[in-house]
């Protein structure tokens, strides 16, 4: 019994147009003016068929076959994969959200997350592809070389051309500083450089389902410092190309090996050479030295995009799961346990199937809202004439990114064992899809910068900015809109938040005192707990605006729809069964516990 996948979009239009009312915000942007919700909901419609018909089903045959590479250093990708592409590119799916002028569909940040996500959650794999080709587009978009930026722009976009970032070298790992590739300028051509070294852990890095591959290569120019202020981006194409975006004679960007990995198996994750082979030429981006700039703020739109992979994957969890916990017959009603009679039921009657599908259902439900909000918040301060707005969702952003990339992708692994303890022994079977999905998900905490750098940062950077003021703004606008909601019927429910703000706040007095003694090894150690505390909490704020918004649709409507009743249900069963995780971590950031420290532990 293989269970079909299938894309909830009554909960994706929950969110967008009735907890995010986005549709009515982003028709006083003149860009989206003329989109309506008739129009956004037959988007959706799309983006569920496009999932559901067109990507999931290489997304399988992806997982078993993986990416060859051939002597040339050629990538051939999964079957399918290429037709799955074209449908993709004919669609305006590659950079949902770029313009139009250069080949994009035009649509708001918040619709091209959610086009993203769904698409994910049908092939984890095959997304990373047009995920990191619009992420470079962007790049090349702002700040490529003015005489071949609009034209590569839209060959990236379009699908024509793919692309990729290329950070890690070996040795390096995450600390992008130690990069040690070299980019030395070709004498009377200005802005064009020759390249030398090494770039690991290429995600998409060669493919048979595009011309050209566009790489975005940080590197090092003579005399330049060491770290990351010495470092500059670089525009380096597998091909060479012509004014006209005509492909020419091979660049010496030579993919040279693949990784063979737990999972994303049709993501082809190469060792790319250059300049081992032929001179590799390579065009800056921006201005020298600006490289960890541009690049950084692909990562933490990455990020963003990571932490929405984790949604997807949840999200696929629970379909998955709750199908077939519906299906699959074993057992009798715990109170006929004893009748020899008794009828069979499905493994979704019994409490303990229906308590991990709960935690399945909320958790996507609430990953979901949190990954949308921050997108749609995106589009908001793009788009405003009100300077203090815009900086007030940066900032909010800033201080978010690396608590939702972290927190929803740890719960995307979780999620995976969760569905795979839903169908018991047959969730370990390759036949069934979630034990793919377990392997999947697992990179998710991985790349872009480990959860543990994510709870690094959050720690030292986010939280120190104006000593704190990112942080204890974001804390009072939590406990209005907790005063809010206690008016409104929900004050057991905001009371129990409200403590693990409470919580968190305490805990960030804690870490904040530590370091004030030079004790920073001691806060750091209490990074990622913090971190945890701080989703936990998160996700709760998203859980009560779910269930309000419910309840009022509920009140106006004068009927208690599925979707309606769930969020309501789903609040009442996060504060009771997961919040106390956001106290419990709080407790170990503030118990003082330096064991890991002591070096006698690993002699």
């Amino acid at each position: 019994m293989s269970t079909p996948f299938r894309v909830d979009i009554d909960d994706v239009e929950f969110v967008f147009f009735d907890q995010l009312r986005a549709h009515e915000r982003l028709s006083q942007i003149d860009a989206y003016a003329e989109l309506d919700r008739d129009t956004y909901a037959a988007t959706f419609r799309e983006i569920k068929r496009m999932a559901e018909e067109v990507l999931h089903p290489v997304d399988r045959n992806g997982d078993r076959q993986g990416c060859t590479l051939d002597d040339a250093g050629n990538v051939t990708t999964p079957e399918g994969y290429k037709g799955a592409w074209d449908r993709m590119a004919e669609g305006g799916w590659i950079a949902a959200g770029a313009s139009p002028d250069l080949g994009g569909s035009g649509m708001p940040r918040t619709v091209a997350m959610i086009c993203n996500n769904v698409f994910a959650s049908a092939g984890c794999a095959f997304m990373m592809y047009p995920g990191l080709t619009a992420a470079a587009g962007r790049v090349v978009a702002a700040a490529g070389p003015d005489s071949m930026r609009e034209m590569v722009t839209t060959k990236m976009y379009t699908g024509e051309w793919g692309g990729t970032m290329c950070l890690t070298e070996a040795g390096a790992g995450s600390s992008v500083g130690d990069n040690r590739c070299k980019a030395i300028p070709v004498e009377g051509r200005e802005g064009e450089y020759l390249l030398e070294g090494e770039k690991i852990f290429i995600s998409g890095g060669d493919s048979d389902m595009v011309d050209n591959i566009v790489h975005l290569v940080l590197a090092r120019t003579p005399d330049a410092p060491e770290g990351t202020k010495g470092l500059s981006l670089f525009l380096v194409p597998k091909f060479d190309f012509d004014a006209e975006g005509n492909v020419g004679e091979r660049n010496g960007a030579k993919v040279v090996g693949i990784e063979h990995k737990m999972g994303i198996n049709g993501s082809a994750t190469c060792v790319l050479a250059l300049g081992a082979d032929m001179p590799c030429k390579g065009w800056l981006v921006g201005k020298e030295r600006e490289g960890i700039t541009l690049m950084f703020g692909m990562m933490n739109e990455a990020r963003i995009g990571v932490a929405g992979q984790g949604e997807a994957v949840c999200n696929a969890a629970y379909q998955y799961a709750v199908q077939y916990a519906a299906e699959r017959v074993q057992g009798t009603a715990l109170m006929r346990s004893r009748d020899g009679e008794a009828q069979r039921v499905s493994i979704a009657q019994h409490p303990d199937v229906r308590r991990m599908l709960m935690t399945l259902q909320v958790t996507a439900a609430l990953t979901r809202a949190a990954v949308c909000r921050i997108a749609f918040e995106e589009d908001l301060a793009a788009n405003t004439a009100d300077p203090k707005e815009a900086a007030r969702l940066h900032r909010k952003m800033d201080l978010l990114i690396p608590v939702l990339k972290a927190h929803c992708t740890d719960l995307s692994f979780e999620m995976a064992s969760t569905a795979v303890q839903v169908y018991g022994g047959y969730g370990f079977i390759k036949e069934y899809p979630v034990e793919q999905l377990v392997r999947d998900a697992k990179i998710q905490a991985i790349y872009e910068g480990t959860n543990g750098i994510q709870a690094m940062d959050l720690l030292g950077r986010k939280m120190r900015v104006n000593s704190g003021a990112l942080f204890m703004e974001w804390m009072s606008d939590s406990q209005k809109v907790l005063q809010e909601a206690g008016k409104e019927g929900f004050g057991t429910q905001a009371g129990a938040i409200s403590r693990a703000i409470g919580q968190l706040g305490a805990s960030a007095m804690h870490l904040g005192k530590l370091a004030g003694d030079r004790k920073v090894d001691t806060a750091f150690l209490q990074a990622v707990p913090f971190l945890k505390t701080f989703g936990y909490t998160l996700l709760g704020m998203e859980a009560l605006d779910q269930a309000r918004v419910a309840k009022k649709l509920i009140a106006e409507h004068g009927e208690e729809r599925p979707i309606w009743v769930r969020k309501v249900a789903g609040l009442d069963f996060y504060v009771n069964q997961i919040l106390p995780q956001a106290v419990a971590w709080a407790k170990v950031v503030q118990s003082g516990d330096e064991s890991p420290l002591d070096d006698r532990v690993f002699a």
